[in-house]
């Protein structure tokens, strides 16, 4: 007879017997104080049973092990083995990572790395294809993947599906390769930024399945009511949770999922991780039943993991042991029925970084005109752009009164291109700030008060063979990231530690929260809606590249 049968049967002992434990159950949405058993990993069942090992918890509320339903793991500046220090003990067991940060800059390198990394590390890190590499056809990246790439990672371990479709007009318009790529996996994950009416129809139509670009309660409910599961999102600049807790309901709580996207490391320290999105929720007015749901059962559900979400026969023993008190804090995490324990840094062989660009020069950043210029508007809380106007003379730039400032893209693959874009809403009153993390395809990126300033930010991320730079007159902060000029090897204490000196100079330089976050974003050009590319101008919703200034008839 099988082991795990015979333990379940009460027949033979299990490995670990855990005790008075007050355990929701995502099913009810409910709570009930039982004892449940482990066998080789497994929950066998609740009740008593004999066992090998018994842990006593006095009582103390236990909850399944939290779901990341979807992530960039290299947003959080860390590499796989030190995201997951960070966020095991938040109480985090599973996340849904999308790897299209390095594959960006990689390619089929960049997923092998996560792939191999995923072994490694007691999360369990499942990867999602990624669709889209380049982005978009208006993007100036590193690594082009087709569909026979993505092809050849199909059936390896740990892949779990095909990751956000940002190509919406591939999708709509019949574009061959995007439909080939549909054809990867039947598990398909969406990225529909305000899409809605007949063209948001089409989208679930191809075999889209969830959206994480919800930003407002109507949108979030318009894809509830046509069959999407909605992850609700709340990274460091992607600030969602507010505008969509509402949504979170007895009746909608089976479609509703938790992702954090892309969270700095500095925020899983400071606010932690899916607990966070939690707690934030749990400040909205919404039950903490219905946000266990969430992070639990509903993301293994979209996923099919019938694996896991769950305390229940059969499913992995993978939960959480709460602090006492009121306020939702994880004091202990389990993973297949083990206490979780730091093991400590590892050092990672990370791909290179693949720095080739040139230095900007004074003539990338002149403004040859005058007249009414357009402007990308940066969006507290959120990465969607404002399309702006300005009216300029071509000396007057930056205007610090006004928030009005220059943005350069720089190449960094080829080393033939800078494109030049006017922003508004950093905040700087002195100095620049560049980084080689610009989603999506990470190109070197900078905003700042004067030119020089500007070129001098630039050289040291190249300098640094990718990173984040703050310049400051004769003040010089660096982060170095050469793992793909996204992540630093660095134990993530120190990436943190890097982050706030950054934070600390950039306060000083006028700049608002976060501003590397912000920065990162300017060059996404699948978000509306004004965007900035080694080409130049892109507007989002026009799909097209656009001149700095606008033609007056």
């Amino acid at each position: 007879m099988d082991p795990t049968i015979e333990a379940a049967r009460g027949l033979a002992p299990a490995d670990i017997l855990v005790r008075d434990a007050t355990l929701f159950n995502p099913f009810t949405c409910g709570w009930s104080e039982t004892s449940f058993a482990v066998k080789d990993g497994t929950v066998i069942g609740t009740g008593e049973y004999e066992a090998a090992e018994v842990l006593d918890l006095g009582g103390r509320r236990v909850v399944p092990g939290l779901i990341d339903s979807h992530v960039h793991i290299e947003s959080s500046l860390l590499t796989p083995g030190e995201y997951a220090r960070c966020v095991i003990p938040c109480g985090t067991t599973t996340v849904v990572a999308d790897p299209h940060e390095i594959a960006n800059v990689s390619g089929a390198e960049g997923i092998e790395f996560m792939l191999s990394e995923a072994t490694k590390t007691p999360l369990s890190l499942l990867v999602a294809l990624p669709s889209c590499v380049p982005a978009t056809p208006a993007d100036v990246g590193g690594a082009v993947l087709s569909a026979e790439d993505l092809q050849r990672f199909s059936r390896r371990k740990g892949v779990i599906g095909l990751g956000e479709m940002m190509n919406v007009p591939g999708v709509l318009n019949g574009d061959p390769e995007v439909w080939k790529k549909m054809k990867v996996s039947g598990v398909r994950d969406g990225h529909a930024p305000l899409l809605s009416g007949k063209d948001l129809n089409a989208y679930i139509c191809a075999g889209l399945q969830s959206d994480h670009e919800c930003t407002s309660y109507e949108e979030a409910l318009e894809k509830l009511q046509k069959g999407m599961y909605v992850m609700m999102r709340e990274g460091s600049t992607e600030r969602n949770l507010e505008a969509l807790a509402p949504l979170l309901t007895p009746c909608t709580a089976s479609r509703c999922c938790l992702a954090t996207d892309d969270r700095h490391a500095d925020m899983l320290v400071d606010r932690g991780h899916i607990d966070g999105c939690i707690r934030t929720l749990l400040g909205c007015g919404v039950p903490l039943e219905l946000c266990l749901r969430a992070a639990t059962l509903s993301a293994a559900e979209r996923f099919g993991l019938s694996d896991r979400g769950a305390i229940a026969p059969g499913r992995r023993a993978d939960f959480c042991v709460l602090e006492n008190g009121e306020e939702f804090r994880v004091a202990e995490t389990y993973i297949l029925g083990r206490k979780y324990g730091d093991p400590g840094h590892r050092k990672t062989s990370c791909p290179a970084p693949q720095i080739t660009c040139r230095m900007p020069t004074p003539a990338d950043l002149k403004i040859d005109g005058s007249g009414p210029a357009r402007v990308i508007g940066l969006v507290p809380g959120q990465i969607v752009t404002e399309a702006l106007q300005a009216d300029i003379e071509c000396d007057a730039v930056p205007d610090t009164d006004a928030d009005l400032l220059k943005c350069i893209v720089c190449d960094r693959y080829r080393g033939e291109g800078a494109g030049l874009g006017l922003v508004r809403g950093f905040g700087l009153r002195r100095g620049a700030i560049a980084a080689s993390v610009s989603h999506d395809a990470h190109n070197i990126v900078a905003v700042g008060v004067t030119d020089d300033e500007i070129i001098r930010a630039v050289g040291e991320v190249i300098r640094a063979r990718g990173g984040m730079v703050a310049v400051d007159g004769e003040t010089v902060e660096v982060l170095p990231l050469p793992c793909g000029g996204l992540m630093a090897p660095a134990p993530y204490p120190e990436v943190v530690a890097a982050l706030r000196r950054l934070g600390e100079v950039t306060a000083g330089m006028g700049a608002i929260d976060d501003p590397f976050m912000y920065l990162s974003f300017l060059a996404l050009t699948v978000i509306p809606s004004l965007r900035v590319t080694p080409r130049g101008l892109f507007d989002g919703n026009l799909f097209a590249d656009v001149p700095l200034f606008i033609e007056v008839s």
